[in-house]
């Protein structure tokens, strides 16, 4: 099984004419996403060529879901039209929207996330790499493809870059995934940790969990006292960001320390109190599941 994306996805790229947008829909087709529309406002009635598929574009979300049961979002789409995107997308009646774009403003986002939970949606991101279930072949974001493979494993995390490095080496050491999702490192984001920690508690297939968080907020605290409480499945831990000066922003918007709470150390603390194993180094991840997975 899968978290979240699976052989069942129905995907519709919004602004799939884009730059990033046409790259990383060529990408996601060539791995094996089933890819029934794309949408751009003006473009309705063309196509789009990924090397194998012609993508049927639509002017409007709610037109792509009426003709070709989309189920399933991803957003490509610049910041200052990002959330009315998101929120187009919740209106027509999507499931699940992944949103990539960076950059999208807090007052945005706050209208955004009321309509997504107003209308019974799931909304991962904004500023985030999406989400990738290798067993399915099942890829919506911008997860590189090749540094995964099928397994045990599921993966959660606030930062792109650091899911990348991490899931390499569970894979150079033989190690799959059922899932790997990045959350985003904004302020204002749809899913958190306990949401896809729930979601890996409910899958069978998924027999340990790799958390990576880093400095800013108290996500991961409440996430480690959510692990204690109700998460039987081994966790391994890893905070990013334990040489950042107090009050300086590092990489994502919400990566900023203004109190002890926010602090590495802090959560470092909170994993090892509730029962993660807490890496040092992102070296030391694969050896920690290795090890909670067992012979």
């Amino acid at each position: 099984m899968a978290v979240f994306v699976d052989d069942q996805t129905r995907l519709v790229v919004q602004g799939i004419t884009g730059r990033d947008g046409s790259f990383h829909t060529r990408q996601m087709a060539e791995y094996g996403t089933r890819i029934v529309a794309g949408v751009t406002p003006g473009k309705g009635g063309g196509n789009l060529d990924t090397g194998g598929t012609r993508i049927p574009i639509f002017n409007t979300v709610d037109r792509a879901v009426e003709e070709t049961g989309a189920n399933t979002s991803v957003i490509y789409v610049p910041p200052p039209f990002a959330a009315g995107a998101i929120m187009e997308a919740a209106d027509a009646g999507i499931g699940l929207i992944v949103a990539i774009t960076e950059g999208i403003p807090v007052q945005d986002m706050t209208r955004a996330v009321a309509l997504v939970q107003d209308r019974g949606s799931r909304l991962v991101g904004p500023n985030c790499p999406g989400l990738i279930s290798p067993a399915s072949r099942t890829k919506v974001g911008i997860i590189p493809a090749q540094v995964t493979a099928p397994g045990p494993v599921g993966v959660v995390s606030r930062s792109g870059t650091l899911t990348y490095e991490a899931v390499s080496q569970l894979t150079r050491a033989g190690i799959g995934q059922t899932t790997c999702i990045g959350i985003g490192g904004d302020p204002i984001i749809g899913t958190n940790f306990i949401d896809c920690l729930s979601a890996f508690r409910s899958d069978p297939e998924t027999e340990a969990v790799v958390m990576l968080g880093e400095i800013g907020g108290t996500d991961e605290q409440e996430a480690a006292r959510w692990v204690r409480e109700h998460l039987s499945k081994p966790v391994v831990g890893f905070i990013a960001g334990r040489t950042a000066p107090p009050g300086r922003r590092m990489g994502h918007a919400g990566a900023i320390v203004s109190g002890s709470a926010g602090t590495a150390r802090e959560k470092v603390r909170a994993f090892e109190e509730n029962g993660i194993r807490v890496a040092n180094r992102p070296v030391e991840i694969t050896d920690l599941i290795r090890e909670a997975l067992g012979p």
